[in-house]
């Protein structure tokens, strides 16, 4: 009789080692409770071939990932009303990490993320936002690409190293392969399209809306 009960134990331990095992396979890290990060922020968490431009501590608890057009009225909105709440309350403070992907609608877009990115990594969040904020008088007018050059000189760049930008093919692939991966691998179809710890917000929220979200993925993390 001993033995037998014996055998049942081992049976029904190895039935709740297999199942565990299978859990684990089948539902992945989504399973984590524990608030650890998910097979899509890992996925997420892969930047271009030239890297991430963020903003914050890498280690913050919440990770803001938004691919944005800078031809995208909707995502000027976001950079200008939302977005500097979001830095002072949260990026400043360690609690996000935020980083801003390209995902260009079209050649002029492009160009303007080319220009940021050759103005170098301390640089670019400076001409990104003076992009954004100054939109109506590059990204819509007769002349964009005269009139994104006259911005760049007044951030210090010659017409000669101008030119040099636009022809920079690693810059160029770059942009485009963020984009292709973006709508390929993560469903991106619309800008401003944000992944808060993994989770898909579209549209330019204010920020009475977008920090409830912010707020949701901390207490998440247990903070």
């Amino acid at each position: 009789m001993n033995q037998n009960k014996a055998i049942i134990a081992g049976a029904a331990a190895i039935l709740v080692l297999v199942l565990g095992v299978l859990a684990y396979l089948f539902l992945g890290s989504s399973g984590d409770t524990g608030g650890g990060d998910t097979a899509l922020e890992r996925e997420l968490a892969v930047a271009g071939p030239l890297g991430d431009m963020a903003k914050g501590n890498p280690d913050a608890p919440v990770t803001v990932i938004e691919y944005a057009s800078l031809t995208c009225s909707h995502c000027a909105n976001f950079a200008v009303n939302t977005l500097p709440h979001l830095v002072e309350n949260y990026v400043e403070t360690g609690q996000v990490y935020y980083i801003l992907r390209e995902f260009p609608y079209d050649p002029i877009a492009t160009a303007g993320f080319m220009l940021a990115r050759c103005a170098g990594s301390d640089r670019y969040f400076g001409f990104a936002d003076t992009l954004f904020e100054r939109q109506a008088q590059w990204a819509f007018t007769q002349t964009p690409i005269e009139d994104l050059k006259a911005i760049a000189r007044q951030g210090g760049f010659s017409e000669e190293r101008f030119d040099q930008c636009m022809k920079d093919e690693a810059i160029f692939n770059h942009v485009k392969e963020v984009a292709t991966r973006a709508r390929d691998k993560f469903g991106v179809n619309s800008t401003p399209t944000f992944f808060v710890n993994g989770e898909k917000v579209e549209g330019a929220l204010p920020w009475n809306e977008f920090e409830p979200i912010i707020k949701k993925a901390l207490a998440a993390r247990g903070k």
